[in-house]
């Protein structure tokens, strides 16, 4: 692994102590040697990093400031566009296209010093919780190869948690920043929705879909949060107000914060993870909090209605890929055969899967009955959530029912793969911030997660909490 946090190797390089030239060859180094292993990547930026890494050297030799994460080494989900670099969302359809603009998260980490230093691999267009659904075979778990590292962002989960990289961004439509941290032993933080720009996310489900960071402390997913976050408008969906102060709060406790267990989320739960979150509950109270079992009744529809809001919203949005505009053409005798014969050939099952899914939800005859009922628990989600947090601060749960599951287990079964996000879906209905912290390990020696909740752009009050579990679990 390789040596130094973000927030140290920022601080090295912005002192002059370290060159970022260097800090990126180290990682370099790290990738070659375990990269073959993992396949955490799509695609590594090596010459770009290094080019990027020498204007970083350039900046701090010439005496300006290149930014809090100078010279951070960041791994970039391959749904975000990069100017001029192959985005493929991890599915044939996108091969050989190159985005004409950066996303929004992009410029701004390079605003801020950082250096992409690699596409990483996903389940295809974000649709899969393992990814075992890459166009470009799995990302293996590096705290055991056998294991799936969760998904849909687990390329970026992993790449932190073999120190390819400090920091990473991936996409959390329904938990695929969540449940890929806890299976590998990193944070990982789900923001409000709005709070960070969404401009240059290739979209899967545009009401659900949010970037956010994978790092290995509370306090570096703090910096990048804060990094990323705020107002862009180029995203008609982002809250006109600047990203919330999170690093300031770390160190302030819980002491006086009332903290509710959701009951629902406990239920199907692998015993030794419920276990975790018990002593997590303890741990809190014993940190001054009050923690209390609390019911979020809509919490036991919350997978049901998001598989009916997700698809629809996918079969949408996944239209635009018809072999005309970007990616892979397959030519045929006119132009509604094409049409069939790219996406046939270049969407993988469970993107096809979901695909007809949402088309059929969304059809004449089915649309009040599904789409328009998931819409209104959707609703009754959000309202049980506003009487929940009427009551207490903040919530936690399991972030995902077991640890990292093997490959295979789940793939002949679509609806026991769903269940992976039974914890964390409710937060992406809702809108809600969330997120995953590392603690301690189960039966199996794997990491567990604990998921911590709180209501809109109550991030602040999320951290202190989590910052409070990660003290715990040293």
């Amino acid at each position: 692994m390789s040596g130094g946090g973000a927030l140290a190797i920022a601080g090295a390089v912005r002192s002059g102590e370290r060159s970022a030239r260097d800090v990126v060859e180290e990682h370099l180094r790290v990738i070659e040697a375990a990269e073959g292993d993992i396949h955490a990547f799509n695609l590594v930026l090596a010459d770009e990093a290094r080019a990027a890494a020498d204007e970083v050297d350039r900046r701090v030799a010439a005496g300006e400031d290149p930014g809090p994460l100078a010279g951070v080494p960041v791994a970039l989900k391959d749904n975000l566009c990069t100017r001029g670099i192959p985005t493929t969302c991890s599915s044939r359809i996108l091969e050989g296209w190159r985005p004409p603009y950066d996303a929004t998260v992009v410029e701004r980490l390079r605003a801020a010093g950082a250096v992409a230093i690699g596409k990483t691999n996903l389940d295809e267009f974000a649709m899969g919780s393992s990814t075992e659904n890459s166009a470009f075979g799995p990302t293996r778990n590096p705290r055991d190869p056998s294991r799936v590292p969760g998904g849909s962002s687990g390329g970026s989960a992993a790449a932190v948690a073999a120190g390819f990289a400090p920091l990473a961004l991936g996409s959390d439509t329904g938990g695929s920043i969540r449940q890929p941290a806890a299976l590998c032993g990193v944070v990982g933080v789900k923001p409000t929705y709005g709070g960070v720009s969404r401009y240059g996310l290739i979209a899967f489900a545009s009401s659900l879909d949010q970037i956010g960071p994978f790092a290995a402390t509370v306090a570096e997913a703090a910096v990048l949060l804060e990094v990323i976050g705020g107002h862009d408008a180029r995203d008609s969906t982002s809250i006109p107000q600047p990203a919330p102060a999170v690093s300031a709060v770390l160190d302030e406790g819980v002491d006086g914060l009332r903290v509710g267990v959701v009951r629902e989320l406990m239920d199907g739960i692998d015993g030794d993870v419920a276990a975790h979150v018990s002593r997590a509950a303890d741990a809190l109270s014993a940190a001054g909090a009050k923690v209390e079992e609390v019911s979020v009744p809509a919490c036991v529809y919350g997978l049901t209605a998001y598989y009916l809001i997700a698809p629809a919203e996918c079969s949408s949005n996944l239209a635009r890929y018809d072999g005309v505009r970007y990616g892979m053409r397959v030519d045929a005798d006119d132009i509604t055969a094409m049409y069939g014969a790219t996406r046939a050939a270049g969407f993988g099952p469970e993107v096809k899967r979901r695909i007809m899914l949402g088309t059929y939800a969304l059809s004449a005859g089915y649309y009040d009955a599904y789409y328009g009922q998931a819409q209104r628990v959707r609703t009754l989600l959000i309202r049980d959530f506003e009487n929940a947090y009427g009551d207490f601060d903040a919530l936690i749960s399991p972030t995902a029912p077991t640890t990292a599951f093997a490959f295979g287990a789940k793939t002949a079964n679509p609806m026991a793969m769903y269940m992976s996000d039974v914890c964390t879906i409710p937060s992406n209905l809702a809108g809600h911030p969330a997120m995953s912290v590392p603690f301690g390990t189960g039966d199996d020696g794997l990491p567990v997660g604990v998921q911590v909740m709180a209501d809109a752009l109550a991030e602040p009050t999320m951290f202190r909490v989590a910052a409070a579990l990660e003290e715990a679990a040293a």
